[in-house]
Parts: C-alpha cells; structure tokens; sequence
C-alpha cells in the first residue's frame, strides 16, 4: 500500500494532473501494478513453451494441418482476440477488458486439460489465443497511461520478462511432470502441463478486478471523479477542479490543432506513421526467429542432444535443452529491464539485432562445418547468445514502443492493430519454417535470418524515433514531424 505521505499533492493553481503522474517516482504500488497487469505475458509465455513439451505425447492422430494448427493456431486466435480488444478497450476501458482476458484464458486451459477429443482441443487452443491476444494488445498500453515517464520503460519491460518467465515456468513444469510420471506422459502428464495455466489465470481474474482504471482513459472519457480517485491510488492527490482543468487543456489543445489544420481526425499522419512504424518493429521481431527454438526447440533439439530412448526419452532431452535457454532468455531480459531507460529503446534495438545476426551467423556455421561434440558445443552457445540478444535488446523494446507511441483517444485500437500484426507474423513463420527447414537446412534458415536481422538494425536506424524521456503524451509529435535520431 501506498503510505499517504509518498503522495504527490497538487498546490491549488496547478492544472495539469498528467504531468504530475508523469513525473512520479515508481512506487512498490507502482510495481506490484505493472506485475498484476503482465500476467498476460506470464501466461502468454507459458503457451508459447506448454504445446512444444506435450506435442509429441498426444494420444490423438493429427493430420499435418491439426499438428500445425495446434502449435500455432493459437497465434492466429491471437490476432484476432488483440483486434477486437483495441477497439473494446477504448469504449470500455483498459481495466475491465484484462480482467475479461484472464477469464478467457483461464477456459480454454481448463478445456485443453479436461478435453475428450482432438477438436475440443482445437477449440481450447484457438480460446486461449484469443485471450492472450486481447491481453498482449492491452497490457502496456495500460501501464504506459500510468507509468512516469522516467521509469516508463522499465515497468513497460516486465511484460517481457514475464513472457520470458512463463516460458522457462512451462518447461520447468513439465519436466518435473515427465520425470515424476514416466509412464504417465501419454495420459495424465500432457493434461497437467496445458491445464496448469488455469491456475495463474484465475488468480488473475480476482486480483485484477481491483486494480485502478487507467487515468489518462478516464479523463478522456469525462469521468472526473474517477479519474481522480484513480489517480490518487497511484500517488496525485488532485481535486475534481484540477482533474476538469487539466481536462479543459488538453481540449484547447486539440481544438487549436484543429484550428490549424494539424488535426482534421484522432488519425493523424503522426499517428499513422507510428502505427506503420510499430507494425513493421513487430514483423522484424518475429521473422528474425527467436520463436523457432522457443516453439520448436523440445523437437529440434532433441535429435541434436539425444538423451535418451523413445519418444518420451527424446522429448524430455529437448525440454531439458530448451529449458537452460529459457533460462538465457530470463537473465538476459533483466539486461534490458535494467538499460532501457538509460540507453534508449533505439540503440537497445540496433544491439540486439546486431547480436542475433553474428548468433545465427555462427550457428550457421557449427551446423554446416563441424560434427561431434564440437558441434553441439558451438550450436548450443550460439543458440543462446541468439536468444540473449533478441531478450536483451529486442523483445520488450517492442511492446515498451506498443505501449507509449500512441495518443490516448486511439491508443487501445492502435496497441491492438500492432499486437495483431505481431501475432500473424508470429503464425506465419511457425507455420513456414518446417517447409522452409526441409527445403534448404537449418543452418541456411539461420543465414536467412541474419540478414533480416541486418534489414531491421537499418530499419530501425532510419524509421524508429528515440522515445526515451518522452511523456506518452509527447511521443506522438516525434511521429508528427517524421523525426528520427539518425535524421
């Protein structure tokens, strides 16, 4: 709980409640806010890894198209839960849909577990994406509208980590499971480990319904009175008058823009440029590859690392393998907590583009050059500094961007266009690297990734603002006057 004497008070005169809230130091209320609202991300991570550890223990005949399906067909269910939240979001707030998303999720996990047939499963997987989906549109631009603005992007950071937690928490779960219950692993074992997930998501759903609604949403939806009993959870404490104020500023603002000609709709050139801008940051995060060894690597890597005999034996030698790099992905994403706001999300980005490239590049060569023990060596560490690279300078520097780049009154429709963005592009390489790793190799898959890799650092060179220091409010006139830090 916040101590009353912590609280920032606006003196009478002061008018601008939002500027108070963007220079607030980030309390442990703060914190255990930004942790409540990412476990989306937890849970979005555990169903990145939980189908990867059980795909090859199902008792079911799956056609190629349920097998594809079920690895990521959730993706697909992804985008279209993240497009629909944007739009509920804005109308209904930020609050109510994270709470409806962690109910959704919680369902499907529950059905995945308790499922009579292969279709039943089908339809859990694709329920769970749409909440994680909703919940990946929403989160961070829920704790961007909070968040003060020194702290912004690493509070907007733990969304990551959280993935990168629930991840290593899927295949920790399911080892304990696979070595416990052997002789369980084409029963009971696969359940446990896809219905474990309810847990988290039902935990969610109580704690989230008392969380505060987002201020800045508030304000913007004239609801004065809770916007400043919203803000006086996180720290301002305001009078209704200063709320209306700060209202009536942010109105003149918009109607001189208007007046100017600057603003003929919510969708500026500015905002269209960062939707295009974001959109694009996304494609690059999930065609560079990183979700390969996450989704697929319990499968891949159980051949290069054997362990052990039959398909449970296998299995578990690739979970095990896939484990420790997990392990990389959750050291390494604390780098980037840590730097984000001191380095910029620019030069974070650039750096770990520029470590994936030389990781796949060496990865590359371990796979087409070498055999043996020398192999497994050089595949194995290049494959977790490829992971550390994209964690420590990639992966939340997008949805710290997802959460802070967009106005207010189209920030929900934004984030979500974004989210789904990142979702296809997630479902279609998933969906392409089988074909693409059967027609030129693995390691020419990883040459192809370096270059794309080498395509964002100039993407993001040329296209991506520095945001760094920035009120979410601010941001927006960087996209408005088309500016970058290399321009």
């Amino acid at each position: 709980m916040m101590k009353l004497s912590d609280a920032t008070r606006l003196r009478p005169g002061d008018e601008n409640v939002l500027s108070a809230l963007d220079t607030r130091p980030a309390t442990a209320f703060y914190w255990q806010l930004t942790l409540l609202s990412t476990i989306g991300g937890f849970l979005f991570g555990y169903d990145t890894a939980n189908i990867g550890s059980t795909l090859n223990l199902l008792p079911y005949h799956l056609s190629g198209f349920a097998q594809g399906y079920l690895v990521a067909g959730a993706s697909l269910g992804a985008a279209a839960g993240a497009l629909a939240a944007g739009p509920l979001a804005d109308r209904f707030g930020r609050k109510s849909l994270l709470v409806v998303d962690a109910a959704i999720y919680a369902v499907g996990a529950l059905l995945s577990a308790f499922t009579p047939s292969v279709g039943v499963l089908l339809f859990a997987r694709t329920l769970i994406g749409l909440g994680i989906g909703a919940d990946s549109a929403i989160a961070t631009a829920y704790i961007a509208e909070y968040a003060p603005r020194g702290k912004r992007g690493s509070l907007g950071m733990l969304q990551q980590w959280m993935i990168t937690v629930g991840i290593l928490v899927a295949y920790l779960v399911a080892l304990i499971i696979l070595r416990g219950f052997p002789g369980s692993a084409h029963g009971m074992d696969w359940r446990l480990v896809l219905g474990i997930g309810a847990v988290p998501a039902l935990i969610a759903v109580v704690l989230r319904s008392s969380m505060p609604e987002s201020p800045r949403w508030l304000l913007r939806h004239g609801k004065y009175a809770q916007t400043r009993d919203a803000l006086a959870r996180l720290g301002v404490e305001a009078t209704e008058d200063q709320v209306r104020a700060t209202a009536r500023r942010l109105d003149q603002a918009d109607a001189s823009e208007e007046a100017a000609g600057t603003r003929r709709s919510r969708w500026t050139p500015g905002v269209r440029r960062a939707l295009i801008v974001i959109c694009v940051f996304f494609i690059f995060q999930q065609i560079t590859g990183i979700n390969v060894p996450l989704y697929y690597g319990p499968k891949l890597l159980g051949s290069l690392f054997p362990a052990g005999a039959g398909t449970v034996g296998t299995t578990i030698s690739g979970v095990e393998i896939t484990a420790i790099m997990t392990a990389v992905n959750v050291a390494a994403t604390y780098v980037a907590f840590k730097l984000i706001d001191r380095a910029g999300r620019r030069k974070l980005a650039m750096s770990g583009y520029a470590g994936m490239l030389l990781s796949a590049v060496l990865a590359a060569a371990g796979l087409a050059a070498l055999s043996g023990t020398t192999r497994i060596i050089v595949v194995a560490i290049a494959l977790d500094l490829f992971i550390a690279s994209f964690a420590a300078g990639v992966g939340g520097t997008g949805w710290v961007l997802q959460g802070e780049v967009f106005p207010t009154s189209v920030r929900g429709q934004a984030a979500a266009i974004a989210a789904c963005v990142d979702w296809v592009a997630n479902f279609a390489l998933i969906e392409v690297f089988p074909t693409w790793q059967t027609g030129i190799g693995l390691a020419w898959v990883m040459i192809c990734f370096a270059g794309l890799c080498a395509m964002a650092i100039a993407f993001v060179f040329w296209f991506l603002p520095e945001t760094k220091g920035h009120s979410v409010d601010e941001i927006i006139r960087l996209f408005e006057r088309g500016e970058t830090s290399a321009g």
